[in-house]
C-alpha cells in the first residue's frame, strides 16, 4: 500500500512506474495489493529512485529515517565522463588507422586492472572514456576488420558494466548490457554473445525478471554447446558456459527454488573442476574458488545461513584471485552471520572486505545496509569501530 500511496502522490501511473523499474504493471499491482512480498533491497532502491524518494522508510514503513543514499552509494567522480562517452551520439569520422590489436591489448590491460586493483572503480573510471570512444570509432569502419572491432566493442561494454553497477544511474546498466549483446550478435560470435548474455542475465535478475534471465542464460549455453566437446575449442568457452550456469543458480536462489538452485550450482561446479585448479575466466572470474564463494551466496539468498557459513569455512577466500570478487565474498559471509544475529562476526568480515577492496564495499547496498543497522545497535564495546568503518565506507 505504501508504494501505491507514494506512486499516486507522485502522479505516476502504474504502467509508467513499472516500466521505469523494468517490471510489468501486473507485477506492480500484485506488490501494491500485497499479493507479492515486498521487493528486496535492489528493487526497492529502483522504485525509490523512480519516485524521487529520499527516505526509504516511506516505502518500508520503518519508523527510522533510512536515506536512499545510504544504500545506493555515492556517484563516483568519473561517472559523468564515462556516461558522456556512452551517450555521446554525435557520429564522428571513424579512425581508419585504429589498430584492433592495440585495442585488444588495452582491453586486456583494463581487465587486469579491474581484478587486481583495490581502487578498481577509480582506475576503470580513468581508462573507460577513451577506450569506449576508440572502440566505438573502430567498429564504424567498414571492411574486413569490422567484425573483430565489434567483438572488442562488446568486450568494452562488458567491462563498463562492472563500472556502472551499483551506482545511482541504473539506466546505464541496461544501456551497456543491451549494447554489448547487440554488438555480439552483429559479430556473430557465440562466445562473445555468451559473455554479453552473462551481464544481461544479472540485470534481468536484479530486476526480478527471473524467467527471462534463465531463458537468456540457457539460450547462450545452448549456442555454445556444439563447440564445447571439440579439442580445438578454447577453455574460455567452457568457462563462460559454467559462469552462465552459476548465474542460473543465483536466479533460482533469489526465487527461493532450493533444488533448482543447487542443481545448477552442481553443473557449474563440475565445469569449474573439469577446467582445473589453475583456471579462471577473465571476465567473470569463474573458477573453483569462485564456485565455492557462490555456495555461500546461495545459502544467503535461500535464507539457509548455517549452510552459507559452513560453505565459507570449507575453502580459503584468499584463493579468489580477483580482489573485488574476494571483497564481495566477505560481504556475503557477513550477510550470513547477520542473518544469524552474529553481529561481531559480521562486522569483522565487513572490515575485512574494506581492507581488501575499499571500492567494492563502498558501492555494495547490502554492506551499507548492515553498517547502517550496526550504527544504530553496535555490538558491545564496538561503537567507535563501527563508526569509523561507516565513515570510511560513506554511510555515516
Amino acid at each position: 500500500m505504501r508504494i501505491k500511496r507514494q506512486r499516486e502522490r507522485a502522479g505516476m501511473s502504474r504502467p509508467v512506474l513499472a516500466g521505469l523499474v523494468g517490471r510489468s504493471a501486473e507485477w506492480l499491482k500484485a506488490v501494491e495489493n500485497g499479493r507479492l512480498q515486498t521487493p528486496r533491497l535492489p528493487m526497492l532502491l529502483r522504485i525509490a529512485r523512480a519516485l524521487e524518494i529520499e527516505d526509504l522508510a516511506e516505502l518500508t514503513g520503518n519508523d527510522h529515517a533510512v536515506p536512499v543514499a545510504v544504500f545506493a552509494g555515492e556517484r563516483h567522480s568519473a561517472l559523468t565522463a564515462v556516461q558522456a562517452a556512452l551517450t555521446d551520439f554525435r557520429v564522428a569520422e571513424p579512425d581508419r588507422t585504429a589498430s584492433i590489436d592495440h585495442l585488444i591489448a588495452r582491453l586486456r590491460q583494463a581487465w587486469q586492472v579491474r581484478h587486481g586493483s583495490p581502487d578498481h572503480r577509480t582506475q576503470l573510471g580513468t581508462l573507460l572514456p577513451g577506450l569506449i570512444r576508440d572502440a566505438q570509432s573502430a567498429a564504424r569502419v567498414v571492411g574486413d576488420g569490422r567484425r573483430s572491432a565489434r567483438r572488442v566493442l562488446a568486450g568494452v561494454y562488458q567491462l563498463a558494466d562492472f563500472y556502472v553497477a551499483y551506482q545511482p544511474a541504473p539506466e546505464l546498466v541496461w544501456l551497456v548490457a543491451d549494447r554489448a549483446l547487440n554488438e555480439s550478435y552483429e559479430a556473430d560470435d557465440p562466445y562473445v554473445i555468451a559473455c554479453s548474455a552473462w551481464a544481461m542475465v544479472q540485470a534481468l535478475r536484479d530486476s526480478g525478471r527471473w524467467g527471462e534471465a534463465v531463458e537468456l542464460a540457457r539460450s547462450a549455453i545452448e549456442r555454445l554447446g556444439p563447440y564445447l566437446d571439440r579439442e580445438e575449442t578454447s577453455d574460455e568457452w567452457r568457462g563462460i558456459a559454467g559462469a552462465l550456469e552459476a548465474e542460473v543458480a543465483y536466479v533460482y536462489a533469489r526465487r527461493g527454488r532450493y533444488g533448482e538452485a543447487w542443481s545448477a550450482w552442481e553443473r557449474a561446479d563440475r565445469a569449474a573442476r573439469n577446467l582445473g585448479a589453475d583456471y579462471r575466466h577473465v571476465q567473470t572470474s569463474f573458477s573453483i574458488p569462485v564456485m565455492a564463494a557462490h555456495a555461500t551466496t546461495l545459502g544467503v539468498e535461500l535464507r539457509r545461513s548455517g549452510e552459507a557459513v559452513r560453505a565459507a569455512n570449507r575453502f580459503d577466500a584468499e584463493t579468489i584471485v580477483s580482489l573485488p570478487r574476494r571483497s564481495r565474498h566477505f560481504i556475503e559471509v557477513a550477510r550470513a552471520h547477520f542473518q544469524r544475529d552474529e553481529f561481531v562476526a559480521a562486522f569483522a568480515l565487513l572490515a575485512k572486505s574494506e581492507r581488501t577492496a575499499p571500492e567494492t564495499i563502498r558501492y555494495n547496498g547490502y554492506a551499507r545496509e548492515m553498517l547502517h543497522q550496526l550504527m544504530r545497535r553496535p555490538p558491545s564495546g564496538m561503537r567507535e569501530d563501527v563508526r569509523e568503518l561507516s565513515q570510511r565506507v560513506g554511510v555515516a
